[in-house]
């Protein structure tokens, strides 16, 4: 049967698609009322109330299924939202929603390539760059945040487009920016409105830069093959004969007194569902919802070929529909488990990316320990269980971490790699929001905001958060040698109080605790939030940037739990001129005190780039962690058992 969170299926999705035909005339082509015809820019579960799941589980009272659309209607310039009741086969809501524009999609930006690279001024402009071959031309579209967009085309649907050359079938198709040649194309009628093309390298008399921007061994130059030292590696080998220590059935995954579901949307790309963990006899709640609501990578370079460069990749394009498969012997190493995940194109029909999500356990080194001189020594290894998807946005990569502790703990990686945008320069000029990465080529400065949404429910849904701090005590007669160190608890009552910074100054973390809870030695229940990736927005309160994106002027953001509040930056962010999330709902300063309460946690990557960042970027690495504080009365790995000895090798 299926579960009320087990994401769609391609059923599901089919069934979604043609009840919008059939009621509402949505269909991919021209219709009576379309001379464009429409795109599906999204569909997605509408997942029950909480207290629906609970009904589920206790008596086996099935919710409605339900699926949410955005549609676009491509003559018309407007976007739908809808809702499709599953179970009865049946459109409940159909609305347009005014002065919004729905997410790009992959048709679109696989469209808008074939437009410019066929667009006479376009091949006119590379041709006087003496670029005539358009196989070895990349042509890719970005969106556009209101401030900067022209302002004759805001009333359309637009993006604007960069364009790559790269040296031969197969190699890095951004290894070389055709610097200067923007478009600005309209996504519904796909026309061209305007081909920028300026700079010093638009007429030919400037000389590209002589780059080296390959990384498939095949392409890199034998001279730079050939210096290599480094010897070959041993196999390093990872096998368990009896099989994981985990089960999985369906999407409901279970390990070392963990529980927790799985799901997959087109816009969060993986989720994760009432993760709790038992103890002794009962199951006590963690989190109801884990997932990443939005990612702000705005480029920290004016230049005319990057002003534009401010993604919204989670609310413009969506991780779902940017998930990679992943592969045996290289993503994920181990006794794995994959699960698919099913998405959908523009024309609402349903496609499965095979090995979506990867899920393995993982030895972590050493998880206690003592040595006494009497007893000897006791110690554990640590085993983790990962459960991870990757994404590539366009020229970057993030691979995201889940990571689930036999002590309770859990963390999130979130690993960054891929190829840095580069920009070639004129002989003798300089660039002051850059790295020097190659012969007159500099890699902006950029950031990488990750906004990831953490619903809690520690022992229940009556939550209050607390912010935590230390402090060191003036030395005194009860301090004479200035040693004391102190905490405070100060609890967040309003929304006011839940915009936090961090200070590690004082060591600032937050703890989600349970009032009405008291584990065995009289004190609450709680699981903290420590802090790790935090960066600073660095912006002026005036910048367009902020103001579609308050979620970045500070580290964590406390909000009750409501079931619309999904989108920090909002839920339509293409094109938009200011935020319609975070930023509006607290203005009402609501009460967050013993409450169910939503996380907002703010952190990422300030990447000052580097020479070693090109032409393939090392994995950067940013993580936090919730770690129990007071929700066991002990450590509760003491029941972890021993490695066997036959589990070392050593050979001399």
């Amino acid at each position: 049967m299926t579960h009320p969170l087990d994401p769609l299926s391609a059923d599901e999705f089919t069934a979604v698609a043609k009840a919008l035909r059939r009621e509402h005339d949505v269909a991919a082509g021209p219709t009576a009322s379309s001379r464009l015809g429409w795109r599906f820019a999204s569909i997605e579960l509408l997942e029950p109330s909480k207290p629906e799941l609970w009904a589920f589980e206790s008596d086996g009272t099935v919710p409605a299924r339900r699926a949410t659309a955005i549609c676009l209607n491509r003559s018309a310039n407007a976007t739908y939202k809808g809702v499709v009741r599953l179970d009865e086969d049946r459109v409940e809501c159909f609305d347009e929603v005014p002065g919004v524009q729905a997410n790009f999609t992959v048709d679109e930006f696989y469209e808008c390539d074939q437009v410019l690279r066929e667009h006479p001024e376009v091949i006119a402009a590379l041709a006087k760059r003496g670029i005539t071959d358009l196989d070895d031309v990349f042509m890719d579209t970005w969106t556009f945040g209101d401030a900067v967009a022209p302002p004759e085309f805001r009333d359309r649907r637009i993006g604007w487009s960069d364009t790559w050359r790269k040296d031969a079938p197969g190699a890095n198709p951004y290894a070389h920016l055709v610097s200067g040649l923007h478009c600005v194309v309209d996504l519904n009628s796909m026309e061209v409105l305007r081909v920028e093309d300026g700079g010093p390298f638009a007429g030919g008399g400037v000389e590209p830069p002589q780059v080296m921007g390959e990384y498939v061994p095949r392409h890199i130059p034998e001279r730079i093959r050939a210096a290599s030292t480094r010897e070959p590696l041993k196999p390093l080998l990872i096998t368990q004969p009896d099989g994981p220590s985990f089960t999985l059935d369906g999407n409901l995954l279970q390990w070392q007194n963990w529980s927790l579901r799985i799901g997959f949307n087109y816009r969060e790309g993986m989720t994760l569902h009432t993760v709790g963990y038992r103890d002794g006899d009962r199951v006590r709640s963690v989190a109801h919802r884990m997932s990443f609501a939005e990612m702000i990578v705005p480029y920290r370079d004016s230049s005319p070929d990057h002003y534009r460069r401010t993604a919204f990749d989670i609310g413009e394009w969506g991780l779902g529909f940017m998930t990679t498969s992943l592969a045996l012997g290289c993503d994920c190493l181990g006794e794995i488990r994959y699960l698919d995940a099913v998405m959908h194109d523009g024309k609402g029909e349903p496609y499965t990316i095979a090995n979506a999500i990867c899920i393995h356990e993982e030895d972590g080194a050493v998880l206690w320990k003592h040595v006494d001189h009497d007893a000897g020594a006791e110690v554990r290894r640590i085993r983790r269980l990962t459960i991870s998807f990757h994404v590539t946005v366009a020229n970057y990569e993030y691979l995201v971490y889940w990571r689930l502790y036999q002590d309770g703990n859990i963390e999130c990686e979130v690993r960054a790699t891929g190829i840095m945008v580069t920009t070639p320069l004129a002989p003798g000029a300089a660039n002051p929001n850059g790295t020097l990465v190659d012969e007159r080529t500099y890699a902006p400065f950029h950031q990488h905001f990750l906004v990831a949404r953490l619903d809690l429910d520690v022992d229940g849904t009556d939550n209050t958060v607390m912010m935590s701090e230390s402090y060191a005590e003036p030395m005194g007669p009860d301090n004479p040698y200035g040693l004391s160190v102190v905490t405070r608890n100060v609890p967040l009552r309003t929304e006011r109080d839940g915009m936090q910074d961090v200070d590690f100054n004082t060591q600032r973390t937050w703890k989600v605790v349970n009032t009405n809870v008291t584990n065995g030695l009289g004190t609450h229940p709680a699981y903290k939030l420590l802090p790790g990736g935090a960066i600073p927005a660095m912006f002026d309160l005036a910048s367009p940037v902020l103001k579609r994106a308050s979620v970045i002027g500070h580290t964590l953001w406390v909000t009750p739990n409501e079931p619309d509040e999904r989108w920090p930056a909002g839920e339509f962010v293409n094109q938009s001129v200011e935020d319609t999330g975070l930023g509006q709902w607290t203005k009402a300063n609501r009460s967050i005190e013993d409450a169910d309460v939503v996380l907002w946690y703010v952190f990422g990557l300030h990447h000052i780039t580097r020479p070693e960042d090109w032409p393939v970027m090392p994995v950067d690495i940013v993580s936090f962690w919730l770690k129990p504080f007071g929700f066991f009365d002990r450590n509760p790995a003491l029941d972890v058992p021993g490695t066997a000895a036959d589990a070392c090798h050593a050979r001399s």
